[in-house]
């Protein structure tokens, strides 16, 4: 009698929302909701699993893919996959999935949140009160800065980078942006204006990272690019912790090179409470929750669920990420 297909899953989730897969094959989780799977248990469960679902911090590198004989999709919970070695994945004839589009809105909003907590002081605010430092109204009480008519600058014109100019829209700002190709329908949709790299740095109030992680990602934001920001201007990142220079981005900060940041990545995940950056008052920093809803995430998991489903019943994955699997 030929054996169910085995999937493995790297974190704890809901019951219901994987039963399609627990009513046609053997499905095991690692049952901690909140640590991740220790690299030797995933190795383990790799050799004989026919499917991986994933998360962000599980490193799925070539080890993983060479004792994975049977191994035939690995579903990545997330829109990014740079903890994916897709090139090693397509050598072994294993498909690699995400969970595009699903979760455009939540990372939006909360994007735009942290344009607004940084911009307007929100957090130091809060714990301000908190703390019954509030003792008397002035005019330069936690001042902050304007958010409406302001320039924003967008790094990476992607599904969350439109929808980010949609909210900005929202706020009477002026929008540029720069990506790898233009969006002539977004320019005309949303006023938004293709620029070059340094244009943006140097002309908007807002600069707004939101590009993958690649090679050429990787370290693109530096001292010299902070110096060339307006000082008043408030840097987000809510794409790869990896594409700043964390060093840097501490010393534009305290020099005053620029006037705040906005941070829900960073280059090393989870950050500690001693890092410099949390230190800063003008920095709001949040612990990676760009899709952090109950909506969205449950609709990742379901996207997960369906590409596996669909690859170990013969069916073209829904999301596939390497493209070259098909022709393997």
């Amino acid at each position: 009698m030929r054996m169910k297909p085995y999937v493995y899953i790297t974190r704890k989730l809901p019951e219901a929302v994987i039963k399609p897969l627990t009513q046609q094959f053997n499905v095991n989780m690692w049952e901690d909701k909140e640590e991740p799977v220790p690299k030797e248990v995933l190795l383990e469960e790799a050799k004989k699993a026919d499917a991986l679902l994933t998360m962000l911090p599980d490193v799925v590198d070539e080890n993983v893919f060479s004792v994975g004989e049977k191994l035939k999709i690995v579903a990545n919970m997330a829109v990014g996959y740079d903890n994916v070695d897709i090139e090693a994945a397509t050598r072994y004839g294993i498909a690699v999935c995400n969970t595009p589009d699903v979760l455009t809105d939540a990372t939006a909003d909360l994007t735009f949140a942290l344009l607004m907590a940084s911009a307007r002081r929100l957090e130091e605010a809060a714990r301000f009160i908190k703390e019954d430092r509030w003792k008397n109204w002035n005019p330069y009480l936690l001042i902050g800065h304007d958010i409406h008519h302001k320039t924003i600058g967008i790094l990476g014109m992607g599904k969350i980078g439109e929808a980010v100019a949609k909210r900005a829209a929202g706020f009477d700002m002026n929008i540029l942006y720069h990506n790898r190709s233009r969006k002539p329908e977004t320019e005309q949709q949303l006023g938004a204006k293709y620029v070059s790299f340094e244009e943006l740095i140097e002309q908007s109030d807002f600069v707004v990272c939101l590009t993958p992680l690649t090679e050429e990602t990787r370290n693109m934001i530096t001292l010299s690019v902070f110096k060339k920001m307006k000082q008043s201007a408030i840097f987000v990142n809510a794409s790869r912790g990896p594409v700043v220079n964390e060093q840097d981005l501490v010393e534009a900060l305290k020099t005053g090179e620029i006037a705040g940041a906005g941070l829900d990545v960073f280059e090393k995940e989870p950050i500690r409470h001693n890092h410099p950056l949390l230190k800063l008052d003008n920095v709001v920093a949040l612990p990676h929750i760009g899709s952090s809803t109950i909506e969205t995430r449950t609709a990742m998991m379901k996207v997960c669920v369906d590409n596996i489903e669909a690859v170990l019943t013969g069916k073209p994955p829904i999301t596939l990420v390497n493209k070259a699997w098909q022709n393997a």
